[in-house]
């Protein structure tokens, strides 16, 4: 059975639709009412509140501290200044994709680092040669993802002005109630936002802290299926999804670089010191050229209309997103798949993030996606697209 994360006696006496999934070992709501609908215009119009709890969180702390996650990840976190946070990957020796996630320098030489899938193994065999302690929180420290326009009104009031003056990924230190909690300015829906960390004992105050502020900014309960939309307009990449971490590969056809994955800008290749953990391989394919390219795709939604009308029906798309594997050919020929997408409520338009081969990854390729109705397996258009498809100034505002 999953566990229960600290927040679990208030999403499950909200969750109405009795929809949980297994997020890393924890019950995790997909959705707290019947349909995503709400929760999504939540976080585009007002706020949404979600449980991030199953990520997994490791402090670094000690004299070698900086020069170890350098060493053991693709970006040069030694300039990361206390108070900022980065997003980055990390890879295996051979330039290949272990798992993305963030890195935060919360002073005093300790670093958090959050990933998708457990990390303290791979952490602690490169760290038996540095003056370096690694401790996985993972189980003492719950988290919040705090989203949307109306995100900054409501910690504004919770915490007070501590929050104006944080920058996109910005980090600090805050107190509401009494408690201290950490704060940065991060989140995986492409939306002005927020993540608060704060120790087990203190979770369901913070909960309530935040629901009672966000009473009047329309905050509501968020659930997977909501972000799942929202991740996918943003353009974010989903581990298990959109690729596979290169040590759950089964064949080398599986694995990806941080180059295909649209991750090359985490990439820090000039650097002083000794070299990071598939430094070499990288090297060698920014000089070569990636084999692949994971790319947006604008899907012709008159062409899927059409397909539907052919058997007499209206045309259906999921309300929540989708996270399959799906063909994408060119001239006939079979060049990629998509691996999620979306109907999105704010662009009005069907969106899939897929894998295709670099040649065909120029923003304006015309393409087509495998669309099966009534097990009639069709194509329909689709056109690469640049992402994010959805980028709001007030992100970095």
């Amino acid at each position: 059975m999953p566990n229960a994360t600290p927040f679990h006696p208030r999403t499950q006496a909200l969750c109405q639709s009795y929809k949980w999934k297994d997020w890393s070992g924890y019950c995790a709501p997909c959705v707290y009412g019947m349909s995503p609908e709400r929760e999504y215009n939540a976080i585009r119009n007002g706020a949404g509140l979600l449980d991030v709890t199953p990520l997994f969180k490791y402090d670094v702390s000690g004299k070698d501290a900086a020069r170890f996650l350098s060493r053991v990840l693709s970006r040069d976190v030694r300039a990361l200044k206390p108070g900022r946070m980065t997003y980055l990957c990390w890879c295996d020796d051979h330039g290949k994709v272990l798992d993305d996630g963030t890195c935060a320098h919360l002073g005093d030489g300790r670093s958090r680092l959050t990933a998708a899938a457990p990390a303290l193994h791979w952490l602690m065999r490169h760290a038996r040669r540095y003056d370096v302690t690694v401790a996985d929180v993972s189980d003492e420290v719950a988290a919040l993802a705090l989203q949307g326009p109306t995100s900054r009104a409501i910690l504004r009031d919770a915490c007070g002005e501590v929050v104006d003056g944080l920058k996109f990924f910005g980090v600090a230190t805050a107190r509401i109630d009494g408690f201290e909690v950490v704060l940065s300015r991060t989140g995986y829906t492409g939306d002005l936002g927020y993540e608060l960390w704060v120790d087990n004992a203190h979770a369901l105050a913070l909960w309530d802290a935040l629901s009672a502020a966000g009473k009047r900014h329309n905050l509501e309960p968020v659930g997977l299926d909501a972000l799942d939309i929202s991740r996918v307009e943003a353009g974010f990449v989903l581990r298990g999804i959109d690729y596979t971490g290169a040590n759950e590969a089964l064949i080398e056809a599986q694995k990806s670089s941080p180059y295909e994955l649209g991750l090359g800008w985490t990439v820090t290749l000039e650097r002083d010191g000794e070299p990071f953990i598939g430094q070499a391989a990288l090297e060698r394919e920014k000089r070569e050229g990636s084999a692949w390219a994971l790319v947006g795709l604008d899907v012709d939604w008159p062409a899927i209309e059409a397909l539907y009308a052919e058997h007499g029906l209206p045309p259906h798309v999921p309300s929540a997103a989708w996270r399959s594997m799906v063909p994408v050919y060119r001239d006939g020929r079979q060049v990629g798949r998509a691996t999620s997408g979306t109907w999105s409520p704010t662009l009005k338009k069907n969106l899939a993030l897929a894998t295709v081969e670099a040649s065909v990854s120029e923003p304006g390729t015309p393409l087509y996606l495998e669309w099966t109705v009534e097990w009639s397996r069709q194509v329909v258009p689709a056109v690469v697209t640049k992402t994010p498809f959805f980028d709001p100034p007030r992100k970095r505002a």
